[in-house]
């Protein structure tokens, strides 16, 4: 039970009321139905005896028979039928099968068996001609009849068995079930008022100061969780009371050793702004050079900045230059390509006068005066063929030149941009150079404010120091009133 919760204890307890309250109530109705068998097995029986003597009197003779109808047999065979078939009715399928199941399967196969016989024995006598009641009709009804009055006489012993087989039962139904509802109440009473008592004493016990005992449950309901937690109360309790006296002395005896020391503190405070009063001093020389120095900076950062600028100007007076050697180089590559073009002229002109004077020599006599001429026009295009080829050895050695020149004015304006470069990053430097000694003035200026401010606020922890004397005084009378507070604990040892 230790392992279960209260929540499902008492379910437990619950179910076992309403599992017995079921049992008692399935007894009860066993009894009811035990009542009615017997009720049936007799009216069965008187119903069945009826038929049988009315049937007697029939075999007996003629002198009684008239007063035995085909209706009154008929009547007392549907009444024996309908009485047997209650058994089914009046029982649920599965009473039927637990009643077979027990032994005593007779009370329901005797009274089917008997609705079968009577069944055909109604069938018989609505078969037979007439309206009265024959011997011979009696004769061809005896065989049922018989079985229907053994299956009587079967029926009602093992009725009484039933009967007496179900007291005997519900008896010991309703004792376990007393029994049952006995046990359960006693074992939850066991699992909660025993852990409740012993966490109620603890409670008190604690409440009392005293500390000093155990607590264990291995029950694992909301009683041993209780108990669990009121132990777990109880140790942080005695760690705590147990961390605070201890505490309580080490600051106690802190106080007095903060008291002696603040009054060292305070002389060493003294002589503290004594010093810094000194430091500040020297702080105000270091300021008057620092800003010497800054204004140093500042002139050597103009001149750097009026370097640069000359030099830049330099450097575009280059890029010019080299701009003009590039326009004089394209128009000589130009005329070069006008004096080849005149050279080619000159060779095709050539051409032309040699084949000129080969038609003149053909042409003989006639052809002499136009000979002449295209010998001078020969004369004329071998001598501007040479005139053009020195003048584009002239123009290729001024290109040539040109290109050198050219590359010595790259070269010099190469040369001119790193120096623009140097004298910028120089520039740079020395503004840098005076962007911190200007941050170096404010920060000297800001130290020196500090110094001043800490000058006050040392006079100032002067005078704390003595008031925090004071107060370890006073703090370690309130820490051993602490102790003498937390000494009503008991705690084990």
């Amino acid at each position: 039970m230790n392992r279960f919760t209260l929540r499902q204890k008492f379910k437990f307890g619950l179910i076992a009321v309403v599992v017995v309250s079921l049992l008692v109530l399935i007894g009860t109705r066993l009894l009811g139905k035990a009542a009615l068998f017997h009720y049936m097995e007799r009216d069965h029986v008187a119903t069945v005896l009826n038929l049988k003597q009315a049937m007697d009197r029939v075999s007996e003779g003629a002198r009684t028979a008239d007063k035995v109808t085909r209706d009154e047999l008929v009547r007392d065979i549907v009444k024996a039928r309908d009485i047997a078939g209650n058994v089914d009715i009046e029982l649920f399928a599965i009473e039927r099968g637990a009643i077979s199941m027990i032994g005593f399967g007779g009370v329901i196969d005797l009274p089917r068996k008997d609705i079968v016989e009577l069944n055909r024995m109604r069938d018989i006598i609505a078969s037979e001609p007439g309206s009265g009641v024959t011997p011979e009709l009696v004769a061809k009804l005896k065989p049922d009849m018989d079985q229907v009055l053994d299956n009587t006489n079967r029926f009602g012993p093992l009725v009484a068995e039933v009967v007496n087989f179900i007291k005997v039962s519900v008896m010991f139904i309703n004792l376990l079930g007393i029994a049952v509802l006995a046990t359960s109440f006693w074992l939850i009473r066991q699992a909660t008022l025993g852990p409740l008592q012993t966490a109620l004493a603890a409670a008190h016990r604690i409440a009392q100061g005293d500390l000093s005992g155990t607590l264990s449950s291995t029950a694992q309901d909301e009683v041993g969780k209780l108990i669990a937690a009121l132990e777990d109360m109880q140790s942080n309790l005695v760690r705590v009371v147990g961390d605070v006296r201890q505490r309580s002395h080490t600051v106690a005896q802190s106080m007095g050793q903060m008291a002696s020391g603040s009054s060292e503190l305070a002389s060493r405070t003294e002589r503290q702004a004594a010093a810094l009063q000194q430091t500040a001093a020297t702080m105000e020389e270091i300021t008057a050079t620092v800003k010497q120095s800054a204004q140093s900076v500042n002139e050597a950062n103009r001149l750097a900045r009026d370097a640069s600028t000359l030099a830049a100007e330099g450097g575009q007076a280059v890029v010019q230059a080299v701009q003009s050697m590039d326009a004089i180089k394209a128009a000589s590559k130009k005329i070069a390509e006008i004096t080849t073009m005149i050279n080619g002229i000159s060779f095709q002109t050539n051409i032309l006068a040699l084949n000129a004077a080969v038609e003149s020599a053909r042409a003989g006599e006639h052809g002499r005066g136009f000979a002449v001429v295209a010998a001078e026009v020969r004369t004329l295009a071998q001598r501007s063929a040479t005139a053009a080829k020195e003048i584009e050895a002239l123009i290729r050695d001024s290109v040539d030149k040109v290109e050198a020149g050219s590359a010595q004015v790259g070269q010099a304006g190469q040369t001119i941009d790193q120096v623009v470069a140097a004298v910028g990053k120089v520039g740079g430097l020395i503004g840098d150079l005076a962007h911190a000694f200007a941050e170096q003035e404010s920060g000297i200026a800001q130290i020196d404010q500090a110094i001043v401010e800490l000058d006050q606020v040392t006079q100032q922890n002067a005078a704390m120091v003595q008031r925090a004397a004071a107060s370890a005084t006073s703090v370690r009378a309130e820490s051993e009133a602490l102790v003498q507070s937390v000494s009503v604990f008991k705690l084990a040892h």
